[in-house]
């Protein structure tokens, strides 16, 4: 990628502009001047802008300070989808910053001209941090249902309505159809718009009872998840919609001196893993690295049924305790027979109990160290552990 290239090569005190951070705050502004100029827009006459308006028809001038705010509370939220670094929010930023900047043009005011230039300028720092933004937007299967039906309910009014228009005091257009099911169906009701026949009344009592249902459903199956996810990861433990998610992972229990290294090489190999210790600490600190973590007992059988060990990919045993090693390997091993299981022996005597145990290869930590630095004193590559090592990749 050119702007990639780019990036590397600025120099070291230049190269903190260009980052993620800044595509964040970027858009954050860009969204509040949105929002700020597109309600001041709302209540002011053309004439107050004087030549900026000449050219703008009044009708549309006014179609877009209402839009202007709706277009910066949706800026709003994909910065916050930014922030956490998915590859939705960058789509959703750079297709919604044009249209800030289209949107401050035609709302010809003085005051808009900073969301056109902050729009234009935001849009190469976007470009150039694109892989940045690398995370999957993961909704469960609720949660797809839950939209779904939202947005159908609102589908349904909508249509419903404007083709029983006659028996409606009020609906003339599509959008006052739209307006009568969304006020309706949250219960709003303004009370300007109401049936005239038994037909029509009917339907307004389906839409409040699907509306108000879908709402629930809505709220429920997508802000829900989002709160008990914040709090959970302030506890250092994953929620089940996130555990519902996992499938052909690495499993990595217990935390000890190699667990770091395996998340670095699990990283690198963008391997979707999970890691089960029952070190709160150790939990904590991995969470906030965005590492999925369950804080339990690895050598239970319930965390590992919750990790979803039937679906996973091998399990890794990594603590410094080969008694803790062996009782995980054979949780393990029960729950899942065909599995492939890899631990290692801080111990080169429980090598062979390891095995025992469940495990399909157990590396010795000590012998491995011997072998690799006789063969770096003797200036040679190959040693018969490590050609086995690497058979095992």
């Amino acid at each position: 990628m050119v702007g990639e290239r780019i990036v590397e090569r600025l120099p070291e005190n230049w190269r903190w502009v260009v980052t993620t951070r800044a595509a964040v705050v970027l858009a954050l502004l860009v969204a509040l001047l949105s929002v700020a100029t597109g309600i001041l827009r709302i209540d002011q006459q053309a004439a107050d802008f004087g030549p900026f308006a000449a050219h703008v028809p009044i009708v549309v001038q006014n179609a877009v300070g209402f839009t202007g705010a709706l277009t910066g509370f949706l800026m709003l939220a994909s910065a916050l989808a930014l922030r956490r670094g998915l590859r939705a929010g960058w789509w959703a930023t750079f297709l919604l910053l044009p249209i800030t900047a289209g949107q401050g043009l035609l709302q010809a005011s003085p005051y808009s001209l900073p969301l056109v230039v902050l729009s234009v300028c935001a849009l190469p720092t976007l470009l150039l941090t694109r892989r940045r933004f690398d995370r999957s937007l993961e909704l469960t299967t609720t949660q797809l249902a839950a939209g779904g039906a939202l947005v159908g309910v609102q589908a349904y009014g909508t249509f419903g309505a404007y083709a029983l228009r006659e028996q409606f005091d009020g609906i003339d257009h599509l959008l006052d159809a739209f307006y009568f099911t969304l006020i309706t169906s949250s219960t709003v009701g303004y009370g300007d718009i109401g049936p005239e026949t038994e037909v029509a009344m009917l339907f307004t009592m389906s839409v409040v009872v699907l509306g108000v249902a879908s709402f629930g459903i809505a709220i429920g199956a997508l802000v829900g998840p989002a709160i008990q996810a914040r709090i959970s990861k302030t506890l250092g433990i994953m929620t089940d919609s996130e555990l519902e998610l996992l499938e052909d992972h690495i499993l990595v229990l217990g935390y000890g001196d190699l667990t770091e290294p395996i998340v670095d090489e699990l990283h690198r190999a963008e391997t979707q893993f999970l890691v089960v210790t029952r070190d709160q600490t150790a939990a904590n600190e991995l969470s906030d690295r965005d590492i999925r973590v369950l804080t339990a007992n690895p050598s239970d059988e319930d965390p590992l049924r919750r990790a979803k060990i039937e679906t996973a990919r091998a399990v890794l045993v990594a603590t410094d305790d080969d008694a803790q090693d062996a009782m995980a390997v054979l949780t393990a091993r029960e729950l899942r027979p065909d599995v492939r299981i890899v631990t290692a022996a801080t111990d080169r005597q429980n090598t062979r109990k390891l095995e025992r145990a469940g495990a399909d290869d157990v590396i010795s930590l000590a012998e491995l160290g011997g072998h690799l630095l006789v063969q770096s004193a003797l200036g040679t590559d190959e040693s018969p552990l490590v050609s086995k090592l690497l058979e095992m990749e």
